[in-house]
């Protein structure tokens, strides 16, 4: 059938109005028809605005009639599983209310109906639908996103500038990595302290992208998940550097409670933590954000631990309590423990 031309509306019988116009293409996961019904007498303009409105929106496959006493809002799937058809039956109650499976729509919502029409035909019903799980993923989505972002980082990682670790990193990825434009160069000559080697990959750019201001975030892309790299914004869900762990910090990182002979005299707290990380054999990560909003500069921070039989954890508490630092022990995307350094004031 023709694309009817909204001009032309006027001249159809309220009574049925059958209406198809020119959107983007249906997805290969299904189509979708919206039945719109409404009583005929009185009804003519109520029928001419819906139909004018979702043309204008870009809604395809919509058929306007009068009602019957058998319709009710609803879906109706038909077709077979590698074609369906999702019948959508709508009740207009008015020039500016229509009553959907989802709830009640207005004129002003096209787009958000449209959203959902295209929804529908990419997921099927909601009730049959993969729950949500982090950024908007399907729970299946986001364990193939974990998945990946465990493979460990393989090459040394100190001294490098933060650009090409970003592009090498991702390039070890099996998902994409795309940079939101205009964020490259920013990347380019700022170089990374740490050693991040053997470390999973996303807690890695998470760690190298956020004293930059940016961070990771996966998204949908064309159907698939993909990581987009972006400014940090507050309120906007990032991918975290490292993940609290459900067990006890003596379970995951039992080293950090072993006795050893300690005696720490007057070093930059950076050094002292250099040590203890080598001999843990622990990766540890510094809230550069939060010291630099509280001005502190752990090169520069001296700290001190007198001589006496001690665990680690004590140690830290003690020699970071003097530079105004905690710690905490976080786990990476392959269950890697490392240690966390952020400051005692809240961020």
């Amino acid at each position: 059938m023709q694309t009817c031309c909204p001009r032309r509306l006027l001249c159809l019988p309220a009574a049925v109005l059958l209406l198809l116009v020119a959107a983007s293409p249906v997805l290969a996961e299904g189509r979708v028809q919206l039945e719109l019904v409404g009583e005929a007498r009185g009804a003519a303009l109520a029928f001419q605005d819906w139909a004018r409105t979702l043309a204008n929106a870009g809604i395809r496959n919509v058929r306007i009639r009068a009602a019957t006493g058998a319709d009710r809002v609803g879906i109706d799937v038909r077709g077979t599983e590698a074609s369906r058809l999702y019948v959508v039956t709508g009740i207009i109650r008015s020039r500016d209310e229509l009553l959907l499976p989802p709830g009640r729509f207005r004129r002003g919502d096209a787009a958000r109906l449209a959203r959902w029409l295209d929804d529908l035909a990419r997921l099927g019903p909601e009730d049959g639908r993969e729950p949500k799980s982090a950024f908007g993923l399907s729970a299946s989505q986001f364990e193939q996103v974990l998945e990946d972002a465990s493979r460990p980082v393989g090459f040394a990682t100190q001294g490098a500038a933060r650009g090409t670790l970003v592009d090498r990193i991702g390039g070890g990825l099996l998902l994409p990595l795309r940079i939101e434009p205009g964020l490259a160069d920013s990347l380019k000559t700022d170089k990374l302290d740490e050693e991040l080697l053997g470390l999973s990959s996303g807690t890695a750019l998470a760690y190298v992208l956020r004293p930059m201001g940016l961070c990771m975030v996966p998204r949908q892309l064309g159907g698939s998940p993909a990581y987009m790299v972006v400014k940090s914004r507050p309120g906007l869900e990032i991918w975290p550097v490292g993940w609290d762990s459900e067990k006890p910090a003596r379970d995951v990182l039992p080293a950090l409670y072993e006795f050893h002979s300690v005696n720490i005299q007057g070093v930059p707290a950076r050094r002292a933590l250099a040590a203890i990380g080598k001999i843990l054999d622990v990766p540890v990560l510094i809230d550069h954000n939060a010291l630099a909003r509280h001005g502190i500069d752990p090169a520069k921070a001296m700290v001190t631990h007198p001589r006496s039989r001690t665990t680690y954890s004590l140690v830290l508490r003690k020699i970071l309590f003097q530079a105004g630092l905690k710690f905490e022990v976080r786990l990476d995307e392959a269950d890697r423990p490392f240690l966390w350094i952020s400051t005692v004031k809240p961020v």
